[in-house]
């Protein structure tokens, strides 16, 4: 197929400034682009020209003002896609799809954009009916779209997002003990004990009860150190209210509490190791944050909170702890002390977090979900006649062998077992996914 990518108007892609979208986008190309023909569009960077082909990829990059009516400008004059895939922007695909009508719309959303505030009911009616099929990073993001849409069920998949395991280091390798080492001197913190925050710097991440929660975790652990990376928005470490309000929090407790400021995406897989034990602290309702998914596959112990999607990912005492009373300093000082009193546990929890992203969560595993919604959406009998056309021509008594081949090969299917997998209370637990809610309840 031949497919466009529509960032929002945030950040650029590929992901020079980080940003969830563009990280996920940049990990899936290299497995779409051994099938399809892919063009991103994203938002201009004075970092990045506003055409260019990357892999196999082309980026084609359009003004912040205005961006989605930029975007439709430019799709006006090219070749009808086979399907656009929208980020986050229901709004934009009534346009786009006013724009290429011949074209099917995936939209993807990783924020609850469906909001009254964001949407009206007659808009987000036309999104819904403009878009073959919709995507959401979790389940928790798909509910908030059926409580007001209960219409858009039979489009919506869930589709988790993941990460490039070769770029993690677990720190029980010796390569990623290497690397925790030198960390730990680059920062001066040999022989402390880390608490890790990773994220932007705004109330809804948490990161001032983390601070609030040191007092109480250094009373059991004098040698903690509380490593607060990241700025008030991606790259940028200017001060606001929030911020400065952090460091003024912080000051009493002197070198207890380290700032690093914003650290590059290329650089947050070796960052994790720096960590003995890793939190999320997010106070509003989180799609489903992608530290969780960095942290397990890094190895670190994770502490997150039952907010939004978190726990979709993270079992509470199997491969993280789960914070439940999350606006109080008292339930994080207790989590931390648990894992650090607990080494033994923290390694288990570590260990199973690994096998979690392993078995689920890598960019393979996304790209191969991707790729069910785009056959949803554009089924092999709508661009068959084109592909057809493409073939060089063969002989009649190959033709069969050929669309075999074309069947087994030309798309990416989910790993399933050769045999069928009989519905047994055991058979369950050796599906793909690991965690099987309904045998969990059982067993609880």
């Amino acid at each position: 197929m031949n497919i466009a990518y529509v960032c929002t108007e945030k950040l650029p892609s590929p992901a020079v400034k980080g940003g969830a979208i563009q990280m996920m986008i940049d990990g899936v190309l290299p497995y779409l682009t051994e099938h399809h023909s892919m063009t991103v569009f994203s938002v201009q960077d004075p970092e990045l020209p506003d055409y260019e082909e990357i892999d196999s990829v082309t980026y084609i990059r359009v003004p912040r003002e205005n961006y989605s009516e930029n975007v439709a400008e430019v799709l006006t004059e090219m070749t009808p896609f086979d399907l656009i895939h929208v980020f986050n922007r229901p709004k934009a695909v009534i346009l786009y799809k006013s724009v290429m009508p011949e074209s099917q719309i995936v939209l993807s959303l990783h924020n609850d954009m469906f909001k009254e505030r964001k949407l009206s009911d007659e808009e987000g009616m036309k999104a819904i009916e403009c878009a073959s099929q919709i995507m959401t990073v979790s389940n928790y993001i798909r509910g908030t779209i059926l409580n007001r849409f209960p219409e858009a069920d039979e489009k919506i998949q869930v589709v988790y997002s993941g990460v490039d395991l070769t770029q993690f280091q677990p720190s029980w390798t010796e390569e990623g003990n290497k690397i925790k080492q030198k960390l730990k001197q680059k920062y001066q913190l040999t022989n402390r004990k880390v608490i890790l925050f990773i994220g932007r710097l705004s109330k809804t991440k948490g990161p001032h009860l983390l601070i609030k929660a040191m007092p109480a975790i250094l009373k059991e652990h004098p040698d903690a150190v509380l490593v607060i990376c990241g700025g008030k928005w991606f790259s940028d470490n200017r001060l606001n209210e929030y911020v400065s309000y952090l460091y003024k929090l912080a000051k009493p407790l002197g070198d207890h509490v380290l700032f690093t400021k914003y650290i590059p995406h290329e650089d947050i897989p070796r960052t994790f190791l720096l960590g003995d034990v890793f939190v999320c602290s997010s106070q509003w309702q989180e799609p489903l944050a992608r530290v969780h998914y960095e942290a397990m596959a890094a190895g670190v112990p994770l502490i997150t909170t039952k907010r939004g999607g978190n726990a979709e990912v993270v079992t509470h005492m199997h491969n993280g702890l789960v914070v439940g009373a999350y606006r109080q300093p008292s339930s994080f000082a207790r989590a931390v002390c648990d894992l650090l009193n607990h080494p033994e546990k923290a390694i288990e929890l570590s260990l199973n977090g690994r096998k979690v992203v392993e078995a689920n969560h890598t960019f393979q595993h996304v790209a191969n979900r991707l790729e069910r919604v785009y056959r949803k959406a554009c089924p092999l009998e709508t661009i068959l006649p084109a592909i057809e056309q493409s073939l060089e021509p063969v002989e009649e008594d190959e033709v069969v062998e050929e669309v075999e081949d074309f069947d087994d090969d030309t798309f990416i299917f989910p790993e399933r077992s050769s045999t069928p997998v009989q519905e047994t209370r055991q058979s369950k637990l050796e599906e793909p996914w690991i965690f099987d809610r309904t045998y969990r309840q059982k067993k609880k």
